[in-house]
């Protein structure tokens, strides 16, 4: 039969095989098909045959095609056949679809879609045909019976892809259908229902299935809904990311987590290069990703802002066009991440209302997570953006060229914290990815080799980091360390030390690097540059810190831990301790040619001395051989010579040029500390040693040398040093120089000598008499400086500068002084007692000590940089600053002993202010132990250990209690500066407190009781207090009603702008008074209200996020409407007790300057945000929702109490400024003075225009808003008057005649011209002037 038909085929007319296949039943033709197909035969050529004598222009001839097309399909479907015999019946069947009639398209259709909806699909193939036949139904011209109707074919093909989408798929063939729609015409709203139909089915599939179906819809999306598309795979990612993160968090013993780290990742990699190369296809792809991660930054971003989506941004990165615009949105979304937490941290009001935000740097740093499971593609952006961070966030130069490193804690600002993440970002992808270390470490290296003007602290810090992880992984990227040495000696001396103390741990390992450094330094010792010098010195001073010499005392022994940047990487054998030896020596060498040098060099080798006995006590000899060789070229060595020191041999005389050669003092207090470490740490461990005998002859020579100076520097009188009263000390003459030089030696010397004695005396009475005589000595010249000082023009010299007592030193002497009641030393301390003038100075010292603490995070003198030593002193000192004070207040000390200048206690509470605010900034996490030192250790053993707050509570009550004994005194008696500083220690303290405590509620009560109790008319005392009742009132609830209240005040106290109105007197608060309601308080709660004005307009632009958020998609908004309520009402009641503020405010005869400007400044800020807040109404109406009752109540009382009374004000403001007195004097102004004043009441007047601005903005946007949501808002608020510029007769009359005056004057014709030509010019300058003061 098939031959038959075959050879019909083949005939030139088809009429013979037309009538053949008639006679044919459709089952046998069936068969026939199926037999010849599975037998793999030439199926094509009788499909071929059969179509050929088919034709659709016949009704039966159609109906034999549709049969046929279905018998075909059942075939393909079947499996049965070859691969290739499928390929070509689907081939023949697509090309014969166009002849088709539209009734039977509709139906193969109808058959298509039943099939899929059934799932009697088997393999798919079929599905080839149906994209052809949907394309082919819109070429159909007329209408078809589609279903019930009759439709054209464009609206058939609308209804088919409709019911298509409705149904039900099979997850097989998902990835197929969609790919499908490619190939098919479809309007953006078919596009929708697709895109719809298929993001519901992904949480289906299976998720090795998702990135073919991604790339599927990739395709598709070049016909539209691009952001659709991009939104539902973010959101598919982000959700699986959420579940994915649960369950990893969930309870480990259920091993129910559905899929795999490692698979999801792989999926996410694959589907971000997907997308990655759509869009290097298709550009405005990545258009719409950026705009619509844009737009979620608006709201809370949680929902677009994800780790997936910062992981195809970082990969998106790479195309160039999107680069720039990916990291300012990466940077941007960083910035306002930590800026929205600071806001949050410090406003109870908006943590009460928004729940807290996400953390977009947790989320990147989750990517940098994620990207070890082959994410090549985002490691690069990865990199790219931490170097972004810390380049734009990282610290600024200040004044003096250092830039302040707080602890971590509360007081990181936003871009503190972005640079850390920067930091951090690199860090983690150094750990995890091997390709990019040498890029990374290259990058660091760079940045601290080039940029040696700005502070590059932060680089170095994550140079010492990347080393610290593993010194071995670096060997291989040594050549680029070993570079970066070559630059050393044109490097700041501060980023040498910053880079030699990083890669300490790679010279442990490696040899060849420490060599080239060795050399490096050498040749920076004798640079010509005397930074290089010193950074020569610094350089082989680390070393020797760091090179262990065999037998020296473990760093356990030691007095000092060592500190976390000098890391001990120990990987010596005992061999290398030995080898160590001789390189230490050798470098010893090395330094004692530096004694040789500028004072300045000579300064740093004593001041890092000690430093290293304390870590390496093997080199005890030769250090105290070299500081003992160098201290007998100046030390007199015969006992009855006075002075015993050659001070001459210390001054450099070069010409005119006088300077410093040998800082003796510096010397001296090196050899001290030395001594006494050695004494103490050295000895002990060395009894019984035979061979150490002959060292011990230092060690004696040494304390016999200090014992002596301190005998005859005793003896000494000043005029031995040539420094009497006569002597000249001016700064101007060489004789002048050198003896300011001189005097400095001596108090240095002199302070040394104290220490030194102190620790040995052993509280012997004859050497604490010695201690005193050196401090008189010492008070002496410090006293003749600072008178001589006082007669010059600059007060600089009389600066008191750093003491040479260490921080240990000034902790054992305070103790001593005010806590040591030991009987036995008793007598002794009554020596030291006795002078009032010590007792004070050993305070002064300890408060300089925390103020160069609290600077720069460091202190002066042995274990200055170990913050562990430096914490322990600073407890020590704190407990007895407080016991003194606290003990003996001020009102108490005797009256007869006050002298000149503060009290001991008043220095105790001012060093007690001092160490709080620098325990807070560098010591943060320590605070507990450090509230547990402070306490009185009575019973020792505690059954339940307090807490933080309760400790804080225990202290502020005994400050609480010199507060008000200080507040009930006289007037007279009233001391200004102690409640100030007692204000300030509260504020300290008040921050450890936890605002939900009953102790914080406590003191908030306390100190709002203060300010409505005590009417002191002190302006510096009032502001102290005042802001630390804004402060605790904003940790525990919004301050708006406080706000009201003091407004109220100042205006009762101030009175009306209408001087006829007699305002009634609230007095909520005593401390608000005629003297200090104007500037003081007056600017505190303006200033307060801006805060509170910016906190809402953060929630009304986060409402707005969220409703064009919501407009998206119409179902979200009727789910997402209700919770933005209470948000909504809080804005509108803050808003509302805001404007009764500014109502009282706006009535007040507030004097002229800072407060009126800061008030119209105010005032158009308050505008704005209701302006801001009528827009988010105006958005919020074209959803269902309409304007609520409360906010209509808001602009009823803006209309009536806020506008009018504003108008007043600024006719207030003007009048009083046109009635400010005129220049006295002459007839005329001269030019320059009238040019000064318009300028001035043009600054001064330039709030005006902008608050009368923002007022018509307002309105304008309220009658927008009234159109909308048909709600008559305008009733209540009276239109603008017009506010032009009113000319008064009068005042143009006098001008006009005063004109004509100085014409009548002029005789001359030629001069006459000229002088009308200045006319032209003069009243235009005179008129404004007038014109400003006519404002009405």
């Amino acid at each position: 039969m098939d031959q038959k038909i075959l050879s019909l085929a083949a005939e030139k007319t088809a009429d013979r095989l037309q009538a053949f296949l008639q006679t044919l039943k459709e089952e046998d033709l069936a068969n026939l098909l199926q037999n010849q197909a599975v037998k793999g035969r030439a199926v094509g050529a009788l499909l071929r045959a059969i179509f050929r004598g088919s034709p659709c222009s016949e009704e039966a001839g159609a109906l034999r095609r549709r049969k046929i097309y279905t018998c075909c399909t059942q075939l393909v479907e079947s499996g049965d056949l070859q691969k290739e015999t499928a390929s070509e019946i689907i081939g023949l069947l697509m090309l014969e679809v166009h002849c088709f009639p539209g009734p039977s398209l509709v139906e193969l259709a109808n058959e298509f879609i039943a099939a899929i909806t059934e799932g009697s699909l088997t393999n798919g193939k079929s599905l080839e045909l149906l994209p052809i036949i949907l394309t082919a139904l819109v070429t159909k011209k007329g209408n078809l019976v589609c279903g019930k109707d009759e439709l054209s074919g464009e609206e058939c093909k609308k209804q088919l892809i409709s019911t298509l989408c409705s149904g039900r798929w099979d997850q097989r063939y998902v990835i197929q259908l969609t790919s499908m729609f490619k190939d098919v015409p479809l309007t953006a709203e078919e596009i929708e229902l697709v895109m719809e139909k298929v993001f519901k089915m992904f949480s289906k599939l299976n998720l090795q299935e998702i990135p073919p179906l991604v790339y599927q819809l990739l395709i598709l999306s070049s016909k539209g809904s691009r952001k659709r598309v991009l939104e539902g795979i973010i959101a598919f990612f982000n959700e699986l990311d959420k579940q994915h993160k649960e369950e990893q968090s969930g309870d480990e013993l259920l091993d129910l987590i559905t899929v795999p780290s490692g698979e999801l990742r792989h999926v996410e990699g694959t589907v971000i290069l997907h997308i990655v190369f759509a869009m290097t296809l298709d550009c405005e792809l990545g258009r719409e990703l950026l705009k619509h991660l844009k737009a979620g930054q608006q709201g809370d971003f949680s929902n677009n802002i994800c780790p997936f989506s910062i992981a195809l941004l970082l990969s998106i990165a790479r195309i160039q066009r999107f680069e720039e615009q990916v990291f300012d949105l990466l940077k941007a979304s960083v910035f306002k991440s930590f800026k929205d937490l600071q806001l949050l941290q410090g406003s109870k009001f908006l943590q009460n209302l928004v729940p807290h935000p996400s953390c977009v740097s947790t989320m990147i740093l989750e990517v940098v997570k994620n990207s070890v499971h082959s994410w090549d593609h985002v490691t690069q952006g990865l990199v790219q953006f931490g170097f972004i961070l810390m380049d734009s966030y990282g610290p600024k130069k200040v004044v003096d060229g250092k830039a302040i490193e707080t602890s971590p804690g509360l007081w990181r600002t936003p871009n503190q914290h972005a640079c850390k993440l920067g930091g951090t970002i690199l860090l983690e992808t150094f750990k995890i990815h091997e390709m990019i270390r040498q890029e990374i470490l290259e990058q660091v290296l760079n940045r601290v080799v080039t940029r040696a003007s700005s502070p590059i602290s932060h680089f170095l810090e994550l140079l010492s980091n990347i080393i610290m992880y593993s010194p071995l992984v670096l060997q291989s990227c040594s050549a680029k360390v070993t570079e970066s040495f070559d630059y050393l000696s044109f490097l700041p001396l501060q980023t040498v030390q910053g880079l030699l103390k990083a890669v300490q741990p790679l010279l442990k390992v490696s040899m060849s690097m420490r060599d080239s450094l060795i050399l490096v330094l050498r040749k920076a010792m004798f640079a010509r540059q005397l930074d290089a010098r010193k950074s020569a010195v610094a350089g082989f001073l680390l070393l020797l810190k760091n090179f262990k010499v065999l037998g020296s005392l473990s760093s356990s022994q030691c007095s000092q831990a060592i500190g976390v940047s000098q890391v001990h990487v120990d990987v010596h054998s005992r061999y290398n301790a030995v080898a160590n030896e001789a390189f230490c020596l050798e470098i010893m060498d090395s330094l004692r040619r530096c004694l040789g040098q500028q004072a300045d060099v000579r300064l740093m080798l004593y001041e890092g001395f000690y430093d290293v006995l304390r870590r390496n006590s093997q080199l005890a000899n030769s250090i105290m051989q070299t500081l003992l060789s160098q201290l007998k070229q100046f030390y007199e060595p015969q006992s009855d010579v006075l002075p015993p020191l050659k001070l001459d041999a210390c001054i450099l005389t070069q010409g005119d040029q006088i300077s410093l050669q040998e800082p003796l003092d510096h010397l001296l207090c090196c050899i001290q500390h030395c001594l006494a470490w050695y004494k103490s740490k050295v000895m002990p461990a060395q009894q019984g040693g035979e061979e150490e005998e002959e060292e011990e002859g230092f060690y004696q020579e040494l304390d016999d040398m200090l014992e002596s100076l301190t005998n005859r520097m005793i003896k000494s009188e000043l005029e031995d040093f040539e420094l009497d009263k006569s002597a000249d000390f001016s700064q101007s003459t060489g004789n002048g120089i050198k003896n300011n030089i001189c005097a400095s030696l001596v108090m240095g010397v002199c302070e040394v000598l104290m220490e030194y004695n102190f620790s040995i005396s052993n509280f012997s009475k004859n050497k604490f008499e010695d201690i005193l005589s050196l401090f008189t000595c010492y008070k002496k010249l410090s006293d003749i400086l600072t008178e001589k000082a006082g007669k010059g023009k600059t007060k600089a010299a009389g600066k008191t500068s750093d003491s040479f007592w260490s921080m240990k030193f000034v902790s054992e002497l305070l103790t001593a002084l005010f806590r040591d009641s030991t009987q036995s030393h008793e007598e002794s301390l009554s020596v030291l007692r006795s002078s009032n003038e010590f007792m004070r100075y050993a305070v002064g010292v300890a408060l300089r000590k925390v103020q160069q603490l609290k600077e720069t995070g460091h202190v002066s003198g042995p274990d200055g940089q170990n913050p562990d030593k430096i914490f322990q002193n600073l407890c020590d000192i704190t407990r007895v600053l407080l016991w003194r004070y606290t003990s003996i207040p001020t009102s108490v000390e005797e009256p007869g002993k006050k002298e000149k200048g503060k009290s001991i206690s008043l220095l105790c509470l001012e060093g007690l202010q001092r160490v709080f605010s620098a325990v807070q900034l560098f010591f943060q996490p320590r605070v507990p132990l450090f509230l547990r030192a402070l306490d009185v250790p009575d019973n020792e053993e505690e059954e339940v250990e307090a807490t933080v707050t309760q400790r804080a509570a225990f202290q502020i009550r005994q400050f609480q209690r010199s507060l008000l004994n200080l507040l009930s005194s006289q007037e007279e008696e009233f001391n200004s500066k102690e409640a100030l500083l007692l204000v300030s220690v509260l504020a300290s303290l008040a921050r450890l407190l936890e605002p939900t405590s009953p102790q914080f509620v406590q003191m908030l009560s306390w100190t709002s009781k203060i300010c409505k109790e005590n009417s002191r008319e002190d302006a510096l005392f009032c502001k102290g207090v005042m802001n630390l009742l804004f402060s605790l009132h904003v940790a525990h609830k919004s301050p708006v009603a406080l706000l009201r209240d003091l407004s109220q005040d100042i205006h009762g106290h101030l009175g009306d702008i209408d001087e006829d109105v007699e305002v009634e007197k609230t007095n909520h608060f005593a401390v608000v008074n005629l003297r200090t309601a104007a500037p003081t308080v007056c600017l505190l709660v303006l200033s307060q209200a801006e805060k509170v004005l910016e906190e809402v307009d953060w929630l009304i632009s986060r409402l707005k996020g969220q409703v064009s958020q919501e407009t998206v998609s119409e179902e979200a908004s009727s789910q997402a409407a209700p919770p933005s309520h209470p948000v909504e009402k809080a804005v509108i009641m803050q808003l509302g007790t805001l404007l009764t503020f500014f109502h009282e405010l706006v009535q007040t005869a507030l004097p002229s300057g800072s407060c009126v400007d800061t008030l119209l400044k105010d005032l158009c800020k308050m505008y704005t945000i209701l302006t801001s807040l009528v827009k988010y109404y105006i958005q919020v109406c074209r959803s269902t929702r309409g304007i609520p009752k409360i906010m209509e109540k808001l602009v009823k009382l803006s209309g009536s109490h806020l506008t009018p009374v504003c108008y007043s004000f600024i006719s207030y403001v003007q009048n009083k400024r046109s009635r400010s007195p005129q220049c006295p004097g002459g007839k005329k102004k001269p030019a320059a003075a009238g040019a000064v004043a318009v300028a001035r009441v043009l600054r001064e007047t330039k709030p005006i225009p902008n608050l009368i601005f923002a007022i018509e903005q307002y309105e304008k946007f309220l009658i927008f808003l009234s159109k909308r949501s048909k709600v008559n808002l305008m009733q209540h608020i009276k239109l603008s008057t017009s506010r032009d510029f009113k000319i008064k007769g009068n005042i143009l009359d006098m001008l006009l005649r005063e004109e004509e005056e100085d014409d009548d004057d002029e005789e001359n014709r030629e001069d006459a011209a000229s002088e009308h030509g200045e006319q032209n010019r003069e009243p235009a300058k005179k008129k404004r002037r007038k014109e400003t003061k006519c404002l009405s």
